[in-house]
């Protein structure tokens, strides 16, 4: 176990230093292929006898050079039968980080870290009020009562964490950008609405997120100068009739030093694959993932793959008003690629490196979490949505066709690249 943890450990040092040389083949070999993320306490048991567990931590993963942190959601939810309708069977559930020690071929649990508002309060998942945030979706508990929003719920997709020891994390509603202190309590919260902490506001133009593909993926630079949050999809701007047509996805620049934003775009493939997460290799270049929602196994043409970035010969497109740059009265999400080229606006520049569905019998849908060990190395962990799914409103158990079935769950994959990213 000893010598499992001090080859992490290793891998990580290049990163940890900003020395970005290779570590050797033999530390690397050390690792498992994969380590499942240990589920705790069980949460409930439904009318229907599907037992929830308190899992689902794999939307985001960071490691510090001694633990992973695997992040959940906003806790478990189907869909309603009506749509908009979204069904919380457990509405207090706190948001939170599990802290993770890599020891033979799994992990240890060594902490959970219960996220909460600046006062100490736990934070929920439930979705906000309309205008400050809100998804449009309508909450119930499983009886059937409507929940009321909650100002402060988050859902929770990004985490990064600082070198002394607080974190940063990433989130799907408002979009809201939140800093906790090593024990999840709030520092400084940052949205488009000025509702936060600490007197900053996100850019006005992200109130335009379209509803559940907000701020997907979180990281810091290697310096740790930089917050860099990628959205998920095209923002709805100015509306949701972009929604068709948009390929284009934010990458927002904070300095933490300065407070300014700078803003880039990452070109995706169609408007069939969305993004799921960033993960920084220097200031200029990131591994960004990007996939579909097919699952393996059931569906045909499953997309799941990790590009690297580079913003070195991008546009900073960064503008300050409620919908961006404009080019000739036109949002970034509405012009064309040749109409951005003529504007001389370059999107980030992109190459595949690593197809996740190449991994033997990959199981997941929602590969969520990217972590670089080395310049050959990356963890992946996936969402496993707590191992619920909606039939018609009614909670069931969430089966992969590659576990024969058996429920989904949270497993950090060690892979190597093909090519060496540095």
């Amino acid at each position: 176990m000893k010598q499992l943890r001090t080859a992490v450990l290793f891998l990580l040092l290049p990163f940890l230093t900003s020395s970005y040389s290779s570590s050797p083949a033999e530390a690397i070999e050390s690792l498992p292929e994969k380590a499942p993320v240990p589920k705790r306490d069980l949460l409930l048991t439904t009318e229907n006898g599907v037992k929830i567990y308190n899992g689902g931590f794999g939307s985001g993963l960071a490691f510090d050079g001694q633990y992973f942190y695997a992040l959940t959601d906003r806790g478990p939810n189907i869909d309603g039968a009506e749509s908009n309708d979204k069904i919380f069977p457990k509405p207090d559930f706190t948001p939170q980080v599990a802290r993770l020690s890599l020891e033979g071929e799994g992990f240890k649990l060594d902490k959970v870290i219960l996220l909460q508002d600046e006062t100490g309060k736990n934070l929920t998942g439930i979705p906000n009020p309309s205008d400050l945030g809100g998804t449009g979706e309508k909450a119930y508990d499983l009886s059937g009562k409507q929940i009321a929003p909650d100002l402060k719920g988050i859902d929770p997709e990004g985490i990064a964490v600082a070198k002394d020891g607080s974190f940063w994390v990433a989130d799907e509603y408002g979009p809201h950008l939140i800093h906790f202190d090593a024990n999840g309590k709030a520092i400084e919260w940052l949205n488009p609405f000025g509702s936060g902490v600490g007197g900053k506001k996100l850019p006005e133009v992200y109130k335009h997120r379209r509803p559940n593909r907000g701020m997907e993926g979180l990281t810091l630079t290697p310096n740790q100068n930089y917050l860099v949050g990628i959205m998920q999809s095209p923002l709805l701007n100015p509306n949701k009739d972009v929604q068709k047509t948009a390929t284009v996805c934010r990458i927002l620049f904070y300095d933490l030093t300065t407070g300014k934003f700078r803003e880039y775009l990452y070109p995706l493939e169609g408007t069939g694959t969305a993004v799921s997460e960033i993960a920084a290799i220097t200031d200029t270049t990131f591994l960004v993932l990007e996939r579909d929602g097919k699952t393996p196994g059931a569906d045909k043409d499953v997309t799941k793959k990790i590009y690297k970035i580079d913003i070195s010969g991008a546009t900073d497109v960064f503008d300050p008003g409620p919908n961006g740059r404009l080019v000739d009265g036109k949002t970034l999400e509405q012009l064309t690629q040749e109409e951005k080229a003529a504007a001389g606006i370059k999107p980030v520049a992109k190459e595949e490196v690593f197809d996740i569905t190449s991994i033997p019998n990959y199981l997941h849908d929602k590969p969520e979490g990217l972590v670089i060990l080395d310049a050959n190395t990356l963890a992946i962990v996936n969402d496993d949505d707590f191992g619920i799914v909606s039939e018609k409103g009614v909670v069931q158990e969430k089966k992969m066709p590659y576990l024969d079935n058996k429920l989904d769950e949270n497993i950090v994959y060690f892979v190597k690249l093909p090519k060496g990213l540095f």
